[in-house]
């Protein structure tokens, strides 16, 4: 077992070995090719295509600002864009605010893992989806649509897809919290376009946080009774040592069920962005 071993040791030293040496000869090779291109005045340019000593390599092309843009620099976008996804999501959309209220609901109910936490951001998500639709609609018709096109530059389309996130950034942030951070970066405006949206998202946020836990303080106030009646009916009949939430779990999820809370907070809630 030890002569095994020895071998898999040495075999994989010289693997190593080989391998660091075949890296070292190609970038000494790729590094020689560019001082030649650097001596010369063929150099390539910068929207020429980068080639190895044989010939092969990849090519990076864009048509410009006023051409539609390559393949290769669309699939660069979009991943970039899918990166950046689940900060756009948090920040910028109505999820916050939805994932915690759903987080309240089955806190104040009692029931420590249903609904499970995959059920509830995929809920979530949908109603994000639901709500958000006129505004991702509205980016793709007036920035990826004519930036596609090549009827506006990149930095138009940047403008573009903004706007729509601002107006609904606009509509659901307290103007307490949009002064506050105002203050803090010594921001003054007249109007809301004239502030940035590096001090609108934080702002926006913190407002949905706010209006998170005030829904959340509302929808506990009905459980907190039912849990007050039982501990006192516990405590009349000499059950000290009874959890009360054992006896008052059902009674809360029958509450639940009987008031149809799932229609009554999953409206309400889609209806506070409109």
């Amino acid at each position: 077992m030890r002569k095994i071993k020895k071998l898999y040791c040495k075999a994989s030293l010289l693997l190593s070995v080989l391998m660091l040496s075949v890296a070292l000869s190609l970038s000494f090779g790729f590094t020689s090719k560019a001082t030649e291109y650097g001596a010369t005045d063929n150099a390539p340019n910068a929207s020429d295509s980068v080639t190895g000593s044989g010939g092969t390599g990849f090519t990076l092309s864009f048509d410009g600002d006023t051409g539609s843009l390559n393949s290769t620099v669309e699939i660069l976008l979009i991943l970039t864009v899918l990166s950046l996804a689940p900060s756009i999501l948090i920040m910028m959309t109505s999820f916050t605010r939805i994932i915690v209220v759903l987080h309240f609901i089955r806190t104040a109910i009692g029931t420590q893992t249903s609904p499970p936490n995959q059920v509830m951001i995929g809920l979530a998500l949908f109603l994000t989806a639901f709500i958000m639709w006129p505004t991702f609609q509205s980016v793709n018709e007036n920035a990826l649509k004519p930036l596609d096109a090549g009827e506006i530059t990149q930095e138009q389309a940047i403008e573009a897809a903004e706007e729509p996130f601002r107006q609904f950034m606009y509509g659901q942030t307290q103007t307490k919290d949009l002064n506050l951070f105002c203050d803090i970066a010594d921001v003054t405006y007249e109007d809301y376009d004239d502030v940035p949206f590096t001090v609108l998202v934080p702002s926006f946020i913190i407002s949905e946080l706010r209006t998170a836990f005030t829904i959340g303080f509302l929808i506990y106030i009905p459980f907190v009774v039912i849990d007050m009646v039982v501990a006192s009916v516990l405590m009349s009949m000499g059950m000290m040592m009874l959890p009360p939430t054992t006896i008052s779990l059902p009674f809360k999820i029958l509450l639940f069920i009987l008031a149809d809370g799932w229609s009554l907070i999953i409206g309400s809630l889609v209806k506070t962005f409109y």
